[in-house]
């Protein structure tokens, strides 16, 4: 049988690939590029399709398709989140995404997206936070130290300067292994006994749990004026991390504010909360921070332009590297009115 184009032919990055690529550039340097891309497509916002994800929801978990397109390249990412994964020794959140150009909707890149998304969240929650946390900023709290816990660390240390993490998780196992994999990264690391111990005297504050439920991990009581909270835990209808009150002494900055609304901490709130969208402060046609007594809050759901930004930044790195595998994803004709004659000759070609 012969040998398909190249017009025909898709890079794909496996996990193993992506890990090589990370490391190949650096995880710090690569959560700084990430976070270039990201805010670079922030600030041309309102030239992408826009949409909540679509969301099947099941008891256990949601399934997800989270879409996009500038006009000239399309994107997409499968996703899950399955909290009660972990007890099968699997994967809370798995994902993979796709590339395509608009003009003739043939895929240019798929990739994995595990390691990948949670680079590229971590890169989001600080690039937001450079724009909306205390100036000179030295301490984080990270409450909840699965998965998402080092990346957002070394993120918050390449991205904004943080020099210090207090560690909090109910699980102290959780806990254990942050502190261990974050060991030699430049952090003094401490680990707390509660999530009142872990905000003393941090400015930023990310929450990162994963239970599928209405939880409270901070009472208004815990936080004090002038923080940044960056609430990254709750992502779904019924998930949320922060007690009410919280919110309504907060300036609240969301991603695409008819998607919060579903999945995010202002779940709890009144539909007509006023929110601010976090392009418009990238773009910088409405301030940020104003005040060093202000309670600012990114309620982090996800959305599909960073998942967008994140593949485009990979596809980027991939020219001139050995870094992917060329799949045979797509049938190529020589008469592309001629499939069927294709499949006949490939009988020939396997016989």
């Amino acid at each position: 049988m012969s040998k398909p184009s190249d017009k025909a032919l898709v890079p794909f990055v496996s996990v193993d690939n992506m890990m090589r690529l990370i490391h190949h550039i650096g995880v710090e340097e690569m959560l700084r590029g990430l976070a270039d891309y990201v805010e670079a497509d922030f600030k041309r916002w309102e030239l992408f399709d826009k949409t909540p994800r679509v969301a099947s929801h099941s008891a256990e978990g949601v399934i997800e398709l989270m879409p996009t397109s500038d006009g000239e390249v399309y994107g997409f990412k499968y996703v899950n989140g399955h909290p009660k994964n972990t007890r099968d020794g699997l994967q809370t959140v798995t994902a993979f995404g796709l590339l395509a150009d608009v003009g003739t909707g043939y895929p240019v890149l798929l990739s994995e997206m595990t390691v990948l998304t949670a680079m590229r969240t971590a890169a989001t929650s600080a690039m937001v936070a450079r724009h909306l946390a205390p100036k000179g900023a030295k301490v984080m709290a990270m409450i909840g130290n699965g998965a998402q816990s080092e990346f957002q660390s070394l993120a918050m240390k390449a991205i904004c300067g943080i020099d210090t993490v207090r560690l909090y998780d109910t699980d102290s196992a959780a806990t254990e292994k942050c502190a261990r994999n974050l060991a030699g990264s430049g952090l003094k690391i401490v680990k707390c006994k509660s999530p009142e111990e872990s905000i003393e005297g941090a400015q930023l504050i990310t929450t990162c749990t994963a239970d599928k439920q209405y939880a409270t991990i901070l009472t208004d009581n815990m936080v004090g004026s002038g923080v940044h909270i960056n609430a990254i835990g709750g992502d779904c209808p019924g998930k949320t991390e922060l007690a009410p009150a919280i919110l309504k002494r907060s300036d609240i900055f969301v991603e695409f504010p008819e998607q919060t609304r579903i999945e995010g901490e202002i779940q709890q709130l009144e539909p007509d909360h006023p929110v601010t969208e976090l392009w418009q402060v990238i773009a910088g046609t409405v301030p940020g921070r104003k005040s060093d007594d202000q309670i600012t809050l990114f309620d982090s759901v996800g959305f599909a332009i960073e998942d967008f930004s994140a593949l485009r930044y990979v596809r980027d790195r991939l020219a001139g590297s050995d870094l992917y595998l060329d799949l045979d994803l797509l049938a190529d004709p020589d008469d592309p009115r001629d499939l069927f004659g294709m499949l006949l000759r490939a009988e020939g070609d396997t016989a």
